[in-house]
């Protein structure tokens, strides 16, 4: 057999996969397509549905619930965004399998049992995430904004040309819908991120690329690291960012727990099979070869 023969018998299985990827990715776009132009019909009953912690704020406060268009175009954004962030949803089921049928493949089958209970706590932890958001964060967030609320007499505004009566300054909320969807989008994509916390380290933990201990170790560092992510992705009100903050920490030990229970696992799995005496951990081993490197490494 000429080179240039083994190299095109080398090469036949990655143009197998890659034409394998190509097919399950038009089928994951064509299916959010799909789900795109479905929620697009409906989209004004979604965008009412997401307008309900407003609504429920403004009416405890007796003030109609009404949302403006600030430009022609607005209308047309605005059901776009709620197709696509509905789209998206609706299709990840289906974007999500045909990414497993990829993958599945190339796992052994202990691989493929110890990352499937994780593509199923994924979605769920997202959902968890953003209801959350939706019908805890959301309306406290809209009672604290519309909270700067004055009125004049009345309740409504006063005009300003009228020197016989000039009790004080109406400044009330008219909100634009596109700006109060991409705050309500904020909230609820930026919650689901931070319920994968515990998913991810999980899963990190799972493979040995960190360590209970470790995060134990590293808490101060992400109480500041958390900190900093509740200052930037939850709007300049104290409440929201302390919700944020107190939720997040709790998953990060959350985290610690249950990777905890997966080391625990593992030493468990190692001593039936007679790799590790009873009274011997594989974190210890870990910890000896960290500390050997470290000695090293200052030598």
């Amino acid at each position: 057999m000429t080179r240039d023969e083994e190299i095109e018998d080398s090469s036949a299985p990655l143009i197998e996969h890659l034409t394998e990827l190509r097919s399950r990715l038009i089928k994951s776009v064509v299916a959010f397509i799909v789900g795109m132009v479905i929620c697009f019909t409906v989209a004004t009953p979604i965008f009412n549905f997401l307008t309900d912690p407003l609504c429920a704020t403004l009416a405890s406060r007796e003030q109609s619930c009404d949302l403006i268009f600030i430009s022609p175009q607005e209308g047309f954004f605005v059901a776009i965004k709620v197709s696509l962030l509905g789209g998206f949803i609706l299709s990840f089921p289906f974007i999500a399998h045909q990414m497993w049928r990829f993958v599945a493949p190339g796992l052994y089958r202990t691989e493929k049992n110890a990352f499937l209970p994780f593509l199923v706590a994924s979605p769920f932890m997202f959902m968890l995430g953003a209801s959350f958001a939706f019908y805890v964060v959301t309306p406290l967030a809209f009672d604290f904004f519309l909270g700067f609320q004055q009125f004049g007499s009345g309740g409504e505004a006063v005009p300003a040309n009228d020197p016989q009566n000039q009790p004080g300054l109406s400044v009330v909320f008219q909100g634009s819908a596109q700006e109060y969807l991409n705050l309500t989008i904020k909230f609820i994509v930026a919650f689901g991120l931070c319920f994968q916390l515990p998913v991810l380290l999980t899963l990190m933990g799972k493979a040995g690329l960190v360590s209970s201990r470790g995060l134990g170790e590293v808490r101060k560092f992400a109480v500041v690291g958390i900190l900093t992510l509740a200052a930037l992705v939850t709007p300049p009100d104290v409440i929201t960012q302390i919700i944020l903050f107190v939720v997040v920490y709790g998953l990060y030990e959350l985290s610690i727990r249950l990777v905890a229970r997966v080391e625990r696992q593992r030493d468990e799995r190692l001593r039936a099979e007679g790799i590790l005496d009873e009274d011997e951990s594989l974190m210890d081993e870990f910890d000896d070869e960290d500390e050997e490197d470290t000695g090293d490494k200052k030598a």
